[in-house]
């Protein structure tokens, strides 16, 4: 669901808490001079009376969506790419030439690579109330918009979104480009849901499904361990019950969530490669000697989530993780019904010491998919990085990927 932005190597060794997904632009360890030349430019979609899954009216959404590589004239060659938690739609190349960082995922998509352009036309579009929504390169409706009808920010009376909402909201964009086939949808953690979602809400119109570091629902373990990331911001007196615009807002409860995910969505293992560069120990004097003073890994853990809230927005954050609460695959009775309706051919990428979105939940999916006789395979990531190898470690399965998406398998 959440994966950092940046990754740098230690010394400084930072996660930039959240900007893709913040994970926004992407991480330096997959951003090679190279590849700036793949770019790319936001663009701006606008649905008019959009319906949420709950039957409420929106009067007006605006969501960005960026490109890569070129429509063929059947329209039959589009991989959609739907991001996570706290990312974007910019999933890969540069917005020009001497940008720092490319997209998250640069280092599978792009000419010859992985995911590629030189074949595929790939695109990838903002989620309803993104995370990001302070970046200029995101473009969201969201609690922070403002309300039409009432001149002031929508707050706690935007309608609740589920993840068939982010996916009706892409459908949109790809119809507005007579689209009306995925040869591929490919998610990460949050985007894995929607992944999963198209296919099973909309069967008709998806060929292959790769589900990143993911789930087709949220089981009682996943929800609850949701809530520990918004109840920090619903603690915050200076959240206000979602009515903090024009004031500072919940700043604290915003960096303490923000913490949280950053926390759970890394691994002990390269936790303690950051401690031991920092010269963490037990005994530091300052939190030895004054309960007020941190540890250097908090201080640090402290300092990236501080980082990126100025890009956020707490009220967008608690809708991010209601969607994810909602989530059940093909949104019907059962989690059985909704992956029966799934005739596309599904690969799952789960990462081996993922806390977050355990490996358990690919594994399940797997096996009720497999016992309904669909198309379905599993393929494990490995390294250092817990819920983090989705992005960071992607390229250990580029091969698996590429022969997963030739063409010449439908």
């Amino acid at each position: 669901m959440f994966l950092p932005n940046t990754l740098q190597p230690a010394g400084s060794r930072s996660i930039e808490s959240i900007g893709c997904v913040i994970l926004l632009l992407a991480c330096l360890l997959i951003a090679p001079i190279a590849q700036a030349e793949l770019l790319t430019v936001k663009r701006v979609h606008t649905i008019k009376d959009f319906q949420t899954f709950n039957g409420q009216i929106i009067p007006e959404v605006k969501i960005g969506w960026e490109s890569y590589g070129t429509l063929n004239a059947a329209k039959d060659n589009v991989i959609l790419i739907t991001h996570y938690f706290t990312g974007s739609s910019h999933a890969a190349g540069k917005y020009s030439p001497d940008d720092a960082n490319a997209g998250y995922w640069d280092t599978i998509i792009g000419p010859g690579k992985a995911i590629d352009t030189n074949t595929f036309f790939v695109i990838s579009v903002d989620t309803l109330a993104n995370l990001g929504v302070n970046d200029p390169n995101v473009v969201t409706t969201g609690p922070a918009t403002i309300n039409p009808k009432t001149g002031k920010h929508y707050g706690l009376d935007f309608p609740v979104l589920t993840i068939r909402d982010f996916v009706n909201s892409q459908k949109s964009v790809l119809e507005s480009l007579g689209i009306q086939r995925l040869h591929a949808v490919v998610g990460a953690s949050m985007g894995s849901m929607q992944a999963m979602e198209w296919a099973s809400a909309y069967p008709e119109r998806v060929d292959h499904v790769i589900s990143v570091i993911g789930s087709v629902h949220s089981d009682a373990w996943s929800t609850t361990a949701l809530e520990f990331w918004a109840l920090p911001i619903k603690l915050d007196p200076a959240w206000q019950n979602g009515n903090y615009y024009g004031t500072a807002g919940p700043v604290a409860g915003l960096t303490t969530s923000l913490m949280a995910i950053t926390h759970v969505a890394l691994h002990p293992e390269y936790f303690n490669q950051v401690g031991a560069e920092l010269g963490h120990t037990p005994l530091e004097s300052g939190p030895l000697n004054d309960i007020r003073q941190d540890h250097k890994i908090t201080q640090w853990l402290t300092q990236r989530a501080q980082g990126r809230a100025s890009m956020m927005d707490a009220n967008h954050l608690l809708y991010l993780v209601r969607a994810c609460q909602l989530f059940l695959s093909g949104q019907r009775d059962t989690l059985e019904q909704g992956l029966n309706n799934v005739t596309a051919e599904v690969l799952f990428i789960p990462a081996n010491n993922d806390l977050l979105l355990m490996p358990y939940h690919a594994r399940n999916a797997f096996d009720i998919m497999q016992a309904q006789g669909k198309s379905v395979s599993i393929a494990a990531l490995h390294g250092p990085l817990g819920h983090l190898n989705g992005v960071l470690n992607i390229k250990q399965h580029a091969d698996t990927i590429r022969d997963f998406l030739r063409p010449n398998q439908e």
